[in-house]
């Protein structure tokens, strides 16, 4: 497949692996780095805009950490001349109606502003859009939260970078610079086969939004944290895995009209159908693609899950297909192990004799005990859609609260009879009974 791909879209350099918690990591390059040299594993690409991904979630560290809340404007933290009422989650989403670039013909000149000039022209760069509008792709936005994550730090995004993830996380082949074993980009002629280099470049203050190298190994791991943080990092060093969670909630659609990509905090999400989405970033730079994706739920997905695909053609957009079809032909081919089920410890005696079939609005449900967690399921949902868990609420032993599933965030609360009996339930309010009823309370049984 990937050999394929290096042939069909002409691409000189091409590195792909796959990442997955149960298997060693698969690494398949083809083609030269440009420098007369066969690509290795080692071998750096510029990843582009999968930049984007380690500012966002240095941002997201700084909110857990309290350093600043996604709902502050900008000049909260930062002394900006224009656009300081713009708030941390809308650049984070790409809903702010920023324009894409910073102020000046930056692809044209292959100048980037340094960190003052960034803010000196701030005043001249357009809001396009209202904010909360639509999305709008901004590389401004993001060498914007770049500069807020280095300010409320007290130090530079890269230093930021290399302490609070790339260190932590073993992401050795990770940097700002290409180093000595980086591939060459280029631009491949649409008539021949013919390649040209492409001129290196510095993006200065906008490197937060494109600067990074990486190989693809590296990169299979990130996208593989991405998707399942818990796997990876089960102590939340580097970020908790509700926070990742957070991350991936979809916040826009890039296409009013054909939904089938969407945007969070950061990241892109792409719907696989089934209930299964990949989760990461493309990346494009002069003479070079990337494609970086982790994959969630579905049959048969390993924990940890990541692909990546680096390439040194900035036109071969083919690649960018290939890491969704490594992750799919992963769980077609080679699936997660089965664990077998085994038996559990038995359901507290305070939850016992509320399991089992109720009804709520009409529709029958079943509540039961798996894992040592409450749950519940329409009785006629599908068999891939995850049930409601419930989490107990302390001191209040008749009470709990939705953690994940339908109604996540709201009560369930109990109701006794004088012996004990659980004889309705309240979910979100709504009135839960061993029979169906209307609701007015007419009893349907026979």
């Amino acid at each position: 497949m990937t050999r394929q791909v290096q042939v069909r879209a002409r691409v000189p350099g091409l590195a792909a692996a796959v990442y997955r918690a149960d298997r060693p990591p698969w690494i398949c390059t083809v083609g030269g780095t440009g420098n007369d040299t066969a690509l290795e594993e080692q071998t750096r690409f510029r990843i582009g805009s999968v930049t984007k991904t380690f500012t966002a979630l240095l941002t997201m560290q700084c909110r857990d950490d309290g350093l600043l809340d996604l709902d502050d404007p900008l000049d909260r933290h930062l002394d900006l001349p224009a656009h300081g009422e713009l708030t941390v989650r809308r650049l984070l989403s790409h809903t702010a109606g920023l324009q894409r670039e910073p102020y000046g013909d930056v692809w044209d000149t292959l100048r980037a502003p340094d960190a003052e000039q960034l803010v000196a022209e701030l005043a001249r760069a357009e809001r396009v859009l209202p904010p909360g509008r639509r999305y709008h792709y901004s590389n401004l936005a993001m060498a914007l939260l770049g500069r807020l994550v280095g300010q409320v730090r007290g130090a530079s995004w890269a230093e930021v970078l290399t302490e609070k993830v790339l260190t932590p996380l073993g992401l050795t082949a990770t940097t700002v610079s290409p180093g000595p074993r980086a591939a060459t980009g280029f631009l491949v002629d649409a008539y021949s086969d013919e390649a040209h280099p492409e001129p290196p470049t510095d993006f200065g203050a906008v490197g937060p939004a494109a600067q990074l190298w990486s190989t693809a190994a590296d990169m299979a791991r990130w996208a593989a944290f991405l998707a399942d943080p818990a796997a990876l990092d089960a102590a939340g060093r580097v970020l908790a895995a509700s926070t990742l969670e957070e991350m991936r909630w979809p916040v826009t659609v890039t296409d009013e009209s054909v939904w089938t990509s969407g945007f969070g905090l950061g990241l892109i999400l792409v719907p696989q159908g089934d209930r299964v989405v990949h989760v990461g970033h493309d990346g494009a730079m002069p003479g070079f693609l990337a494609g970086v994706y982790g994959r969630r739920g579905g049959e048969g997905t390993p924990a940890a899950l990541g692909a990546a695909v680096l390439g040194s053609s900035g036109t071969a957009t083919q690649l960018l297909e290939l890491p969704h079809r490594l992750l799919a032909a992963v769980v077609e081919h080679d699936p997660a192990d089965i664990d077998p089920w085994l038996p559990g410890d038995p359901a507290p005696g305070h939850v016992r004799g509320l399991l089992g079939r109720w009804w709520g609005e009409g529709f029958e449900y079943v509540f039961s005990w798996h894992d040592g967690t409450l749950r519940a399921r329409g009785a006629g949902d599908p068999a891939g859609r995850p049930p409601a868990v419930f989490a107990s609420v302390a001191d209040r032993p008749d009470v709990f609260r939705s953690v994940s599933g339908r109604e996540v965030g709201e009560l369930l609360r109990l109701t006794r009879d004088a012996d004990g009996v659980v004889v309705r339930m309240h979910w979100a309010t709504y009135r839960f009974t061993r029979h169906q009823e209307t609701f007015d309370r007419h009893d349907f049984r026979a």
